[in-house]
């Protein structure tokens, strides 16, 4: 400990001797380390506003179906029914659960004046589901009350290609379960943008009560659980399988369904990891010629303290001190720099375009973690470390007596 004291001030002591060569490494770090939190931050604060979103207007935090339903239900609908919304009336009760709704799915044909075409829709309770503008983003008209029996909603691309507004008629026309036509006479009460474009295109709501009148059947396909905070997913998750478990019901989480957004995440992951390899040969490239420098000029001072005694593992510990100080200084600098960019971009309110496929941008936003401060941090200083080790062991490996002659 007393040898480790000693080398960190000696070599404290180096870096202030040589200010221009050590400022310019760190000013190496802290740009390397900065570019990579930005970016991590950026991705990160993205991708929680996109979890976010997909929650609330997709798929909730926790589905509760029967088994198989999300594999063949589209086909079978009727053989996935739950039971009616009294058996899950326990789910309020649970700690952190927010909300929970039934969802009953429904296909069929929707009428205007001489425009049909068809839907994908789902009957829902307006009182409890799809109740913020992260969900569903409403652009005419107002979203359903919780006794709008005989309204519907229309997704942005279906009642553009309908030519329908907000307060005018249509028929709802679905083939029922028992394999006989069923429609009732409806008003648009809105029309809403929800996440994605493809689904806004088919997307037709109703009140559960009226797709179930549609339907002629008493229950739902989903139960949908909203909860006060997406990291108690997991747990609640556990507790729900308990009560709700095989063979009757099967519970699945937010990230079982979310397949897209699995697929983005996993993209931008491998790009994140391409902006790290060029960070960590950047600092590797910099800061090994760097302490190369460092050596040659100081090989008269390294061949004088072997004479003196100090040995060799000592001479290549400092070289590796002195590296590993500037990618600490560096690094916590860099983070200083992201903190500084981030606090910037809040205050600008960048709004960022919708990414492809989705309809709705974003707000530009940093979220800076405990784990992107440990990578950054981790980096600096395992990248200078490892740059100043070829350099230290030259150092270390020196014939004193040429050593001493270098600059004579």
């Amino acid at each position: 400990m007393v040898i480790l004291s000693a080398l960190t001030k000696l070599a404290l002591r180096n870096l202030l001797r040589h200010r221009r060569r050590a400022l310019i490494a760190i000013f190496s770090v802290a740009f390397g380390t900065a570019a990579l939190a930005v970016a991590s931050g950026f991705i990160a604060g993205m991708f929680a506003d996109f979890r976010e979103a997909t929650i609330e207007s997709q798929y909730a935090h926790i589905q509760i179906t029967r088994p198989g339903y999300h594999e063949n239900g589209l086909a079978d609908p009727e053989r996935y029914l739950l039971p009616n919304d009294a058996a899950a009336q326990s789910l309020s009760a649970l700690p952190h659960v927010r909300a929970w709704g039934p969802r009953l799915g429904l296909t069929g044909l929707v009428s205007h004046g001489e425009s049909t075409l068809s839907f994908v829709g789902e009957g829902f309770d307006p009182a409890h589901d799809l109740t913020g503008d992260r969900s569903l983003k409403i652009i005419r008209g107002r979203r359903l009350g919780a006794t709008d029996y005989d309204q519907v909603l229309l997704g942005k691309g279906l009642a553009m290609l309908m030519g329908v507004q907000a307060g005018d008629a249509v028929v709802v026309l679905v083939d029922t379960p028992a394999s006989g036509l069923n429609a009732i006479d409806a008003k648009v009460a809105g029309v809403f943008e929800s996440m994605s474009k493809a689904y806004d295109d088919s997307a037709l709501l109703v009140h559960i009560q009226a797709a179930r009148k549609l339907l002629k059947v008493d229950g739902a396909h989903r139960w949908l659980v909203y909860l006060d905070k997406t990291d108690n997913t997991s747990r609640v998750a556990e507790t729900l399988r308990a009560h709700f478990g095989a063979p009757q019901f099967e519970v699945r989480t937010w990230d079982q369904l979310a397949e897209f957004y699995r697929r983005a995440v996993d993209l931008f992951q491998q790009q994140l990891a391409v902006v790290r390899f060029i960070v960590v040969a950047i600092i590797l490239l910099g800061i090994s010629n760097t302490m190369m420098m460092s050596v040659m000029e100081r090989t008269g001072e390294i061949g004088m303290a072997m004479a003196l005694g100090v040995r060799p593992r000592i001479l290549l510990g400092q070289f590796l001190l002195e590296g590993a100080l500037i990618g600490l200084i560096g690094s916590l600098a860099g983070l200083t720099l992201a903190l500084m960019i981030g606090w910037g971009i809040d205050v600008l309110h960048i709004n960022m375009p919708p990414p492809p496929g989705l309809t709705r941008g974003y707000l530009a936003h940093l979220l800076f973690t405990s784990t992107t401060a440990v990578e950054a941090v981790l980096i600096g200083v395992g990248s200078t470390t490892l740059a100043s080790f070829y350099p230290a062991w030259r150092a270390s490996r020196m014939i004193i007596v040429d050593a001493i002659r270098h600059n004579k």
